[in-house]
């Protein structure tokens, strides 16, 4: 017994260690990035919005994909995207408002690719696509098979957001690898059956969460941040991205590079040269690349600028992370007028949630004097990602990219990228921002994008604390 004791007591030790390390071990080099703030060119602001018409039904307007094909349909040089979700899951692209995206975004690096011979194209993206290696990717393998070079990146090498299951993981599973060749287990995400490697793996909640397009554009260069996947099932969703060029595109490029470092060094590519600094057209406009937790620190300070007489407008898919909370209470206490509008987190393809982070969050918001409001969604989901911050003087800021803000997207767990706008609320890009944001939230033109409080309100203790011990532990998907 005193053996079995000695044992028992090791491993225990072995598997909080493990959890531990893991959580707070240094970061691969290049990741939580704060980049230069760069004078910019007029950037692009632009969105895909879904709305319920007079009749009840989902009506879709979307520009992202169709400017990023247009992007790669004109590079010469170089190529480097870093998508998400990239593949045909859990959705069915047959649908009036879905798109083929997936399919559509491989077709047009390959194309590209085969007509240009010179042009480098890498594309990086998460090993979710693959159920971590447990079933192939026909993307993935038609553009390797086309000579792209493709990187999926090492999530071993991030920190684990997860620890209490991730540290026993690392001990016991990890070395078993895995394997394409058919599994037994029903599949969360799709039809064909997987292998408990891959339930092992994904029980961990982590990924590379960037979408990011980085192209030659003439002598130029120009970079795309979004929070929109290429993933078919994701085509209805609400989305917005921000499309730049200029000095600032190289920041973005070197937070790519970053990844593809520590996953597969044999697809490193030498950094183009920089252009001259950018001459603008409005030298109030500038552009900052964010990645990770510097992200987190650049919303927690905006929110911490705005005062009465300021307007915030935050749209966001989830919103969970404590800091971020109490900053915009914070800023609401000081007489800022604060508003949110946020997904009812009650889709995800195709299956029912219960409303948790999101709903719990706004209770909390609301009883501190922040406006909340809730997207219309009839099935998708309203996947924005951004905080702009209106000044009294006439002034603007816009967050926006790629990361939720939860302790998983901001907190150095996920590689994630923002772009930190500044300038005159009238300079377009944020004056386009702005308009949006007021639209969706008074329902302008007749279209319902968003519900009153009181349709999803949830005053319930015992799920808002319920979120808070996810939040805090990692044992949760957002």
């Amino acid at each position: 017994m005193r053996w079995q004791r000695i044992v028992v007591a090791t491993l225990a030790l072995a598997w909080i260690a493990s959890g531990t390390w893991h959580s707070v071990k240094p970061l691969p080099e290049g990741l939580a990035l704060t980049g230069g703030q760069h004078p910019t060119p007029v950037i692009e602001y632009l969105a895909d919005d879904t709305w319920v018409d007079e009749d009840g039904e989902r009506r879709t307007d979307q520009a992202i994909f169709d400017r990023k094909l247009e992007l790669i349909g004109q590079a010469e040089r170089l190529v480097v995207a870093d998508m998400f979700l990239f593949n045909e899951f859990a959705g069915n692209s047959d649908d009036d408002d879905m798109r083929p995206l997936s399919g559509e975004l491989t077709d047009a690096l390959i194309e590209r690719h085969d007509d240009v011979p010179h042009l480098r194209v890498v594309f990086i993206t998460d090993p979710i696509n693959t159920l971590y290696g447990g079933i192939e990717s026909p993307h993935l393998q038609a553009m390797r098979e086309a000579g792209i070079e493709v990187v999926v990146t090492d999530l071993d090498r991030l920190r684990d957001s997860n620890p209490a299951w991730s540290g026993l993981w690392r001990l016991c599973c990890r070395w078993l690898g895995n394997n394409s060749n058919g599994g037994w287990l029903p599949n969360p995400v799709g039809d064909e059956p997987i292998t408990l490697r891959s339930w092992l793996r994904l029980a961990n909640f982590k990924a590379n969460h960037r979408k990011t397009l980085i192209v030659d554009h003439g002598e130029d260069w120009k970079g795309l941040v979004t929070s929109a996947n290429p993933h078919d099932a994701s085509s209805a969703h609400s989305n917005q991205a921000v499309v730049m060029s200029g000095p600032a595109v190289f920041d973005l490029l070197a937070s790519e590079r970053a990844i593809v470092a520590f996953s597969d060094n044999g697809a490193l590519w030498e950094p183009p040269p920089e252009p001259s600094p950018a001459q603008t057209a409005d030298d109030d406009l500038s552009v900052q690349v964010l990645t990770e937790s510097a992200i987190r620190d650049a919303v927690i300070e905006l929110l911490g600028f705005a005062d009465a007489g300021d307007e915030v407008g935050l749209s966001m898919f989830y919103l969970s992370h404590r800091g971020v909370i109490e900053a915009m209470k914070d800023a609401a206490g000081r007489g800022t007028r604060v508003r949110a509008l946020l997904d009812p987190n009650e889709h995800a393809f195709g299956r029912r949630k219960d409303g948790v982070p999101n709903r719990p969050v706004a209770a909390e918001l609301t009883r501190a004097g922040v406006e909340v409001r809730w997207c219309h969604t009839t099935g998708e989901q309203c996947h924005d990602k951004q905080l702009l911050v209106r000044f009294g003087d006439g002034r603007a800021e816009l967050i926006a990219g790629t990361a939720n803000f939860t302790r998983r997207n901001l907190d150095d767990l996920n590689p994630e990228t923002a772009l930190h706008l500044r300038g005159s609320t009238t300079i377009s890009g944020l004056a386009e921002a702005g308009k949006r944001f007021d639209r969706r939230w008074h329902n302008r033109d007749g279209r319902s994008y968003s519900l009153d409080y009181n349709e999803y309100a949830d005053e319930s203790r015992l799920r808002y604390w319920r979120y808070r011990i996810m939040e805090a532990t990692g044992l949760s998907t957002f």
